[in-house]
């Protein structure tokens, strides 16, 4: 029945008519707005907080041992790297044109990625003089700036408990550990393209229009860094199609311009390494071989994929058992979905971005394994799905609230990891193993005159270690460089003796070798080609012959 029109409505009481009460509900509220306001600014800090602990734990391992010469496992691809930081400070600076020092008098221009890592250590040369372990430091510091990078995305994917232990992962993981320390370009190229994925996630969730530029220049340095970085990508081709699908084709638009244009210019470079490759001695481009295409795709099924490498390398140098089962138990065992769609499609990154770096390999595992710092790629799924299984194992049931059983687990599961990944994989891969090379160039140093060039054996055939450490330019020995196999001996006294001479005419001056060089077929320099060694102490000086070394200066003819 309604109320007859002349009937006042009765007012709608919003406070108590009693003033002492209402000025009382009125301060209980201001307690509990400062105490929610409160609340959410210890949350912040205490996440804030733990970020910077796992950078900490980050910058103590990677800038542990930072000035170790380049002598560990990586000594080869390390020394070229370091050369061409030479060569940008004291031959030219052209980014464009990268210089090696180990293939004679110059110029020595190869057909190499683009020089972030070694251009920043060269600035570095210029302003505090050369030091060898600079180019560790801007590589760790890059390695820094990804642990950064993937705690912001994982916590955009999933949540931020998931991010501190993908960043923790990531901060303690051998194979990242070693790998950000080195002298090498592949820190940059993951630190640059994680950051430019996150920054496309917090645009596609509606973040600034100034990201997707921002995007782009980060994910293209990164990609033009190191090859391999591509594999990235496939995250953004995946939120864009994503967005194509919901029928907002004006954004995919821009983000389809901004990959072309991206793409445009990572061609464009690498078209220049090539010719770069082909145009001046020893033609050599860095990472040309062992792909599908090369080799054959039933050269690929015979060697299985070259699986048996990846899992040795995997067991035995970069994770160990503790991540590879921290890694499965994650990999298995996903996250609830989530039950709003932007954040399922989100939650998809890790799977799409593993998905990619796996197909990459299927195309180059002969490449990525015989380079294995190529593994780097898959370093962000591993290091998110590893704290994913790190979490599932701690908490061991549905409960969100840490307990003192989930913290003493999560304890030991770190514990167990550091005892039997991190410490001794890291270890062994920092084992100094070409430190007699090393030896040899710095002889070869206080035996050189201004303006002479070596020819050095390092004992790992074909590492230029020694060239480098001799502060000069020479040759490898046997000669390398492009199709060349500079990382065996030839078979016989004769050739080698013609590449001897052949040197010679080009103008070395100094001949070096570590007693226990060995090639990769296990043959012993002094024992292989004794008969070298008798012809250079017929036509040569002999200047050293200690236990360790062998050093002649080249008379001219």
């Amino acid at each position: 029945m309604t109320k007859p029109p002349h009937e006042p409505s009765k007012p709608l009481r919003i406070a108590p008519d009693d003033p002492e009460l209402n000025q009382a509900e009125a301060q209980q509220y201001q307690r509990q707005t400062a105490d929610r306001e409160m609340a959410v600014r210890n949350y912040v800090s205490l996440d804030t907080a733990i970020l910077l602990g796992i950078l900490l734990i980050a910058i103590v391992f990677r800038f542990h041992k930072i000035t170790l010469p380049l002598v560990d496992g990586f000594s080869w691809r390390e020394i070229s790297t370091a050369m061409m930081a030479d060569n940008f400070r004291e031959r030219s600076w052209n980014i464009f044109f990268p210089e090696v020092s180990w293939t004679g008098p110059g110029p020595s221009y190869q057909g190499r990625e683009f020089q972030i890592v070694s251009y920043l250590t060269a600035l570095l040369y210029q302003l505090f003089g050369w030091h060898d372990w600079f180019g560790r430091a801007v590589a760790a510091c890059f390695g820094l700036a990804t642990v950064f990078s993937l705690h912001r995305l994982t916590a955009l994917c999933w949540d931020k408990m998931h991010a501190h232990a993908a960043a923790l992962a990531y901060a303690l993981m051998p194979a990242a550990v070693m790998i950000d320390s080195s002298f090498l370009p592949d820190p940059a190229m993951l630190a640059l393209v994680t950051l430019g994925v996150w920054l496309f996630a917090k645009y596609w969730t509606g973040g600034s229009g100034w990201l997707l530029p921002l995007a782009t220049v980060s994910f293209s340095l990164g990609v033009l860094s190191k090859p391999p970085g591509i594999a990235a990508g496939a995250v953004i081709f995946y939120l864009m199609v994503c967005w194509i699908l919901e029928n907002r084709r004006k954004q995919a638009a821009l983000v389809f311009l901004s990959g072309l244009l991206s793409l445009a210019i990572i061609g464009a470079y690498f078209s220049w390494a090539i010719y770069l490759a082909r145009s001046y001695p020893p033609f050599h481009m860095a990472g040309s071989g062992g792909y599908i295409w090369d080799s054959g795709f039933w050269t690929y099924v015979r060697e299985r994929f070259y699986f048996k490498s990846a899992w040795n390398t995997s067991l035995l140098w970069f994770y160990g058992y503790p991540f590879l089962v921290l890694f499965a138990v994650g990999l298995w065992m996903p996250p609830k979905p989530a039950e709003d769609q932007k954040q399922r499609t989100l939650s998809a990154i890790p799977y799409v971005w593993l998905a990619a770096a796996t197909i990459l390999y299927l195309a180059a595992a002969g490449e990525i394994t015989s380079n294995v710092w190529n593994f780097h790629i898959f370093h962000v799924p591993i290091a998110i799905f590893s704290g994913h299984g790190a979490l599932l194992l701690a908490r061991l049931s549905s409960r969100t609230v840490p307990t003192l059983a989930v913290v003493l687990r999560a304890i030991c599961i770190v514990a167990v990891t550091l005892a039997w990944s991190t410490f001794p994989l890291v270890r062994t891969m920092k084992k100094p193993s070409a430190m007699e090379g090393k030896l040899l160039g710095e002889e070869l140093a206080r035996l050189a005159q201004p303006g002479d060039l070596v020819v050095a054996i390092a004992p790992e055939v074909g590492d230029p270690v020694a060239v480098y450490y001799s502060r000069t330019r020479g040759w490898v020995f046997p000669p390398g460089g492009g199709d060349t196999e500079w990382s065996k001996f030839v078979a016989d006294d004769a050739t080698a003796i013609t590449q001897l001479e052949e040197l010679r005419a080009q103008g070395a001056d100094l001949f070096g070798v570590a007693k226990n060089a060995t090639d990769k077929q296990d043959l012993l320099f002094i024992e292989h080609h004794d008969g070298v060694a008798d012809y250079l102490d017929k036509t040569a000086t002999k200047l050293v012959d200690s236990d360790d070394l062998l050093v002649y200066r080249i008379t001219r003819p």
